[in-house]
C-alpha cells in the first residue's frame, strides 16, 4: 500500500524510505540523517510515511501545550493591540529563521524545525516574569528549557508524553546556554531564537513606545542594518556564510549581535514601562502555588498522579507552568476576587 520507487535491488521502497535516501543524497556531510537518529526512548514501529524527526514535528503541532502558546506572553504582558507577538508567533518565527538557515546550509529541516516548535513548551504564563516567579518558589528552581523536556517526555498525552527522538530532545534543553547542541540542527535554533526574540522584541518595543529605532547604536546598526528585515538577513547570511561545519558567525557581525543583546537587555527588558505590570505577576504566581499547594485536590487529577510520584511541589509546579496567561488570571480570580450575587 505505502510502496513507492524502487531501489538499488529492485525492491518496493516505502515513502519514508524514499526521502531517507534523498536525506543521503542531498543533504550536507554535517547534516543529522533520520535513518542515524539515536531513537527513542521507547521504541516504536517506523512510519510508513515520514521519517522520524517529520513525525515529532506533526506531534508537537498536535499537543496541547502547543495550542497553549498562543496566550503565553513574549515580553509585554497583556498588551492592548492585534500585532504584539505572543509566545506562539514567536516560536513560528523562531522555527522560520531556524528552517532558513538549515535550508541553506544542507542540514536536516525536519529536526530543525521540530526543535524550534517546541522549544519553549515549558514556559510559564506572563514570559520570564512567570518563570522567575516559580524558580523562587518550587524546590530545586525552575528553567523553562528543561521544562519543555519534561512537557514532551512526562506531562503530554495523559503522562505518557510524545516520546520524542533523543536529537529533538537533546536540542529542546539546550537551546538557551550552557553547553551546545549535540547535532548542527540543535546549535541552529539557538541562534534563530536569539535573532527572532531580538529583532521581534524592538519592533513590539517601538510600537509600544518604549523605544525609537534610532535609538538603536550605530556601532550595532552600521554592521547589521537599520531595519528588522535588514538585521535578521545579516544575522542569516553570517552563519550560512560561516558554513555548517562550525555553526558560528564571522567576528564582526558576532560582536555586533552580542552589542544588540546587551543593549535590549539594558533597555526594552528592564523598561519601566514595559514592565510595570511585572511586580504583579510575583503576587498572583505565588497565591496559586500556595493555594494548590495547601488544596491539591482542587488540581485536575493528572496532577495528583505527579504528586503522589513526585511530591506536591512538582505537581504545582507543573500545573501552574502549563497555564495561560488568561488561564492563570481567571483561575486567580475565582480563587480570590469576590463575585457578583447573581440574583433572578
Amino acid at each position: 500500500m505505502w510502496g513507492t520507487l524502487c531501489g538499488k535491488g529492485g525492491w518496493l521502497m516505502t515513502v519514508r524510505e524514499r526521502t531517507e535516501e534523498i536525506e543521503r543524497i542531498t543533504l550536507s556531510p554535517f547534516a543529522t540523517l533520520s535513518e542515524n537518529s539515536r531513537g527513542r526512548a521507547v521504541p516504536e514501529k517506523p512510519c510508513p510515511l515520514r521519517p522520524c524527526f517529520q513525525r515529532d514535528r506533526d506531534r508537537i503541532i498536535h499537543c496541547k501545550a502547543f495550542r497553549r502558546l498562543k496566550q503565553k506572553t513574549q515580553v509585554f504582558l497583556s498588551p492592548e493591540g492585534d500585532h504584539y507577538r505572543t509566545r506562539l508567533t514567536h516560536t513560528l518565527e523562531v522555527s522560520q529563521i531556524a528552517r532558513t538557515i538549515a535550508r541553506a546550509l544542507r542540514l536536516n529541516e525536519d529536526l530543525t524545525e521540530a526543535i524550534a516548535l517546541a522549544h519553549d513548551l515549558g514556559h510559564t504564563p506572563f514570559g520570564h516574569a512567570g518563570e522567575r516567579a516559580l524558580n523562587r518558589l518550587c524546590p530545586g528552581g525552575f528553567k523553562h528549557y528543561e521544562q519543555s523536556v519534561r512537557v514532551v517526555t512526562k506531562l503530554e498525552k495523559d503522562g505518557s508524553g510524545l516520546n520524542l527522538t533523543w536529537e529533538v530532545l537533546n536540542g529542546i534543553v539546550t537551546h538557551t546556554r550552557g553547553e551546545w547542541a549535540a547535532t548542527r540542527e540543535g546549535r541552529v535554533v539557538r541562534f534563530a531564537d536569539h535573532i527572532a526574540y531580538m529583532n521581534h522584541d524592538i519592533e513590539d518595543a517601538v510600537t509600544a513606545g518604549v523605544l525609537r529605532n534610532e535609538d538603536i547604536p550605530a556601532e550595532i546598526t552600521s554592521v547589521l542594518g537599520s531595519t528588522k528585515s535588514e538585521r535578521i538577513t545579516s544575522l542569516i547570511m553570517a552563519i550560512v556564510e560561516h558554513g555548517a561545519e562550525d555553526i558560528g558567525m564571522d567576528a564582526e557581525r558576532a560582536a555586533a549581535y552580542e552589542a544588540l543583546h546587551d543593549f535590549m537587555y539594558s533597555t526594552v527588558y528592564v523598561d519601566k514601562v514595559a514592565k510595570k505590570e511585572e511586580k504583579k505577576v510575583d503576587g498572583l504566581i505565588e497565591a496559586l502555588y500556595a493555594h494548590f499547594h495547601d488544596n491539591p485536590t482542587h488540581m485536575p487529577q493528572a496532577y495528583l498522579y505527579i504528586m503522589w510520584e513526585e511530591g506536591v511541589d512538582r505537581a504545582v509546579t507543573d500545573y501552574i507552568s502549563g497555564m495561560s496567561d488568561e488561564y492563570a488570571t481567571s483561575t486567580f480570580e475565582s480563587l480570590f476576587v469576590p463575585q457578583k450575587w447573581q440574583i433572578l
